[in-house]
Protein backbone atom coordinates (compact mmCIF):
# COMPACT_ATOMS: atom_id res chain seq x y z
CA UNK A 1 0.00 0.00 0.00
CA UNK A 2 1.51 3.23 -1.04
CA UNK A 3 1.81 6.28 1.54
CA UNK A 4 -0.85 8.11 -0.70
CA UNK A 5 -3.44 5.14 -0.97
CA UNK A 6 -3.01 5.17 3.10
CA UNK A 7 -3.49 8.76 3.22
CA UNK A 8 -6.73 8.69 1.10
CA UNK A 9 -8.32 5.89 3.25
CA UNK A 10 -7.65 8.33 6.30
CA UNK A 11 -9.87 11.11 4.93
CA UNK A 12 -12.50 8.57 4.08
CA UNK A 13 -12.30 7.37 7.77
CA UNK A 14 -12.61 11.13 8.63
CA UNK A 15 -15.73 10.84 6.39
CA UNK A 16 -17.15 8.57 8.17
CA UNK A 17 -16.60 9.43 11.77
CA UNK A 18 -17.92 13.05 10.80
CA UNK A 19 -21.00 10.93 9.46
CA UNK A 20 -21.57 9.46 12.52
CA UNK A 21 -21.06 12.47 14.47
CA UNK A 22 -23.26 14.58 12.16
CA UNK A 23 -26.61 11.69 12.76
CA UNK A 24 -26.08 11.69 16.25
CA UNK A 25 -26.26 15.60 16.01
CA UNK A 26 -29.45 15.17 13.69
CA UNK A 27 -31.07 12.91 16.55
CA UNK A 28 -30.38 15.15 19.21
CA UNK A 29 -31.64 18.03 16.98
CA UNK A 30 -34.07 17.02 14.62
CA UNK A 31 -35.62 14.77 16.91
CA UNK A 32 -35.01 16.71 20.74
CA UNK A 33 -33.04 13.71 22.04
CA UNK A 34 -30.53 15.34 24.14
CA UNK A 35 -27.60 12.96 24.82
CA UNK A 36 -26.87 11.23 27.91
CA UNK A 37 -23.68 11.20 29.85
CA UNK A 38 -22.65 8.16 28.13
CA UNK A 39 -23.93 9.72 24.84
CA UNK A 40 -21.72 12.27 25.00
CA UNK A 41 -18.64 10.10 26.17
CA UNK A 42 -19.23 7.64 23.00
CA UNK A 43 -18.96 11.46 21.01
CA UNK A 44 -15.50 11.81 22.86
CA UNK A 45 -14.61 8.52 21.43
CA UNK A 46 -15.40 9.21 18.03
CA UNK A 47 -13.65 12.71 18.02
CA UNK A 48 -10.80 11.36 19.76
CA UNK A 49 -10.93 8.45 16.43
CA UNK A 50 -10.22 11.25 14.36
CA UNK A 51 -7.15 12.43 15.94
CA UNK A 52 -4.83 9.24 14.34
CA UNK A 53 -6.24 10.27 10.73
CA UNK A 54 -5.69 13.89 11.29
CA UNK A 55 -2.16 13.28 12.04
CA UNK A 56 -1.40 11.02 9.40
CA UNK A 57 -3.08 13.81 6.81
CA UNK A 58 -0.66 16.32 8.31
CA UNK A 59 2.72 13.95 8.91
CA UNK A 60 2.31 11.23 6.54
CA UNK A 61 1.55 7.44 7.81
CA UNK A 62 2.80 6.39 10.88
CA UNK A 63 2.41 3.36 13.21
CA UNK A 64 2.04 5.08 16.14
CA UNK A 65 -0.86 7.28 14.47
CA UNK A 66 -2.85 3.81 13.82
CA UNK A 67 -2.38 3.62 17.76
CA UNK A 68 -3.64 6.33 18.69
CA UNK A 69 -6.82 5.27 16.91
CA UNK A 70 -6.76 1.83 18.60
CA UNK A 71 -6.10 2.75 22.10
CA UNK A 72 -9.37 5.53 21.09
CA UNK A 73 -11.35 3.01 19.50
CA UNK A 74 -11.19 0.39 22.65
CA UNK A 75 -12.26 3.21 25.10
CA UNK A 76 -15.20 4.31 22.46
CA UNK A 77 -15.87 -0.10 22.67
CA UNK A 78 -16.05 0.27 26.76
CA UNK A 79 -17.81 3.11 26.87
CA UNK A 80 -20.91 1.86 24.45
CA UNK A 81 -20.55 -1.68 25.47
CA UNK A 82 -21.27 -0.51 28.89
CA UNK A 83 -24.25 1.43 27.59
CA UNK A 84 -25.51 -1.54 25.70
CA UNK A 85 -25.37 -3.82 29.09
CA UNK A 86 -27.09 -1.02 31.21
CA UNK A 87 -30.04 -2.06 28.40
CA UNK A 88 -29.74 -5.43 27.88
CA UNK A 89 -32.83 -6.72 30.36
CA UNK A 90 -35.60 -8.03 28.14
CA UNK A 91 -38.35 -5.52 28.22
CA UNK A 92 -35.92 -2.72 28.67
CA UNK A 93 -36.59 0.08 26.22
CA UNK A 94 -33.34 1.53 25.56
CA UNK A 95 -31.99 5.28 25.16
CA UNK A 96 -33.40 7.26 22.32
CA UNK A 97 -34.29 6.16 18.88
CA UNK A 98 -33.51 3.28 16.97
CA UNK A 99 -31.87 2.88 13.53
CA UNK A 100 -32.52 -0.35 11.87
CA UNK A 101 -33.65 -1.70 14.86
CA UNK A 102 -30.75 -0.86 16.88
CA UNK A 103 -29.82 1.60 19.52
CA UNK A 104 -27.65 4.24 18.55
CA UNK A 105 -24.83 3.18 21.57
CA UNK A 106 -25.20 -0.17 20.05
CA UNK A 107 -24.09 0.95 16.58
CA UNK A 108 -21.37 2.84 18.25
CA UNK A 109 -20.37 -0.33 19.63
CA UNK A 110 -19.95 -1.92 16.01
CA UNK A 111 -18.58 1.00 14.70
CA UNK A 112 -15.64 1.37 17.56
CA UNK A 113 -15.28 -2.64 16.93
CA UNK A 114 -14.61 -2.20 12.93
CA UNK A 115 -12.33 0.83 13.98
CA UNK A 116 -10.35 -1.55 15.79
CA UNK A 117 -10.38 -3.96 12.99
CA UNK A 118 -9.42 -1.61 10.11
CA UNK A 119 -6.44 0.19 12.05
CA UNK A 120 -5.18 -3.49 13.03
CA UNK A 121 -5.23 -4.43 9.26
CA UNK A 122 -3.76 -0.85 8.26
CA UNK A 123 -0.33 -1.73 10.26
CA UNK A 124 -0.24 -5.08 8.48
CA UNK A 125 0.80 -3.39 5.13
CA UNK A 126 4.25 -1.50 6.16
CA UNK A 127 4.85 0.02 3.00
CA UNK A 128 2.66 2.95 3.61
CA UNK A 129 5.37 3.75 6.42
CA UNK A 130 8.27 4.20 4.56
CA UNK A 131 7.52 6.48 1.79
CA UNK A 132 10.31 6.32 -1.44
CA UNK A 133 9.10 9.57 -2.54
CA UNK A 134 8.25 13.11 -0.60
CA UNK A 135 4.19 13.20 0.06
CA UNK A 136 1.87 14.16 -1.32
CA UNK A 137 0.42 17.96 -0.31
CA UNK A 138 -3.27 16.89 0.90
CA UNK A 139 -5.67 18.13 -1.62
CA UNK A 140 -9.53 19.61 -0.97
CA UNK A 141 -10.60 16.19 -0.29
CA UNK A 142 -8.46 15.64 2.87
CA UNK A 143 -8.68 19.06 3.36
CA UNK A 144 -12.16 19.14 3.46
CA UNK A 145 -12.66 16.25 5.79
CA UNK A 146 -10.31 17.86 8.35
CA UNK A 147 -12.74 20.64 8.24
CA UNK A 148 -15.88 18.88 8.69
CA UNK A 149 -14.41 16.79 11.77
CA UNK A 150 -13.17 19.72 13.07
CA UNK A 151 -16.58 21.50 12.85
CA UNK A 152 -18.87 18.96 13.82
CA UNK A 153 -16.38 18.54 17.06
CA UNK A 154 -17.00 22.16 17.57
CA UNK A 155 -21.13 21.97 16.97
CA UNK A 156 -20.81 18.90 19.67
CA UNK A 157 -18.46 20.46 22.53
CA UNK A 158 -20.75 23.34 21.67
CA UNK A 159 -24.38 21.57 22.32
CA UNK A 160 -22.60 19.74 25.18
CA UNK A 161 -21.88 22.98 26.99
CA UNK A 162 -25.47 24.12 26.50
CA UNK A 163 -26.71 20.80 27.67
CA UNK A 164 -24.67 20.64 30.82
CA UNK A 165 -23.90 23.96 31.30
CA UNK A 166 -20.85 24.49 34.20
CA UNK A 167 -22.07 21.31 36.16
CA UNK A 168 -22.36 17.53 35.74
CA UNK A 169 -24.65 16.34 33.05
CA UNK A 170 -28.02 14.71 33.83
CA UNK A 171 -28.10 11.18 33.87
CA UNK A 172 -31.61 11.54 31.74
CA UNK A 173 -31.35 15.36 29.98
CA UNK A 174 -34.88 16.67 28.63
CA UNK A 175 -33.87 20.51 28.69
CA UNK A 176 -30.47 22.66 27.77
CA UNK A 177 -29.17 24.18 31.05
CA UNK A 178 -28.05 26.85 29.62
CA UNK A 179 -31.18 28.08 27.73
CA UNK A 180 -33.50 27.50 30.71
CA UNK A 181 -34.63 30.97 32.77
CA UNK A 182 -33.04 31.56 35.90
CA UNK A 183 -34.80 30.44 38.76
CA UNK A 184 -35.84 33.20 41.39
Amino acid sequence: MTPHFAIKLNALALYSIAAILLGAFYFQIALDELPCPLCLLQRVGFVALAIGPVLTLRFGPRPWHYGLVLIAALAGAIIAGRQVLLHIMPGDPGYGSMILGFHFYTWAFVCFVAALAASAVMLLFDDQFYPTAALPVPGAFEKGAVFLVLGVTLLNAASAFLECGFGFCPADPVVYELLQAPRS
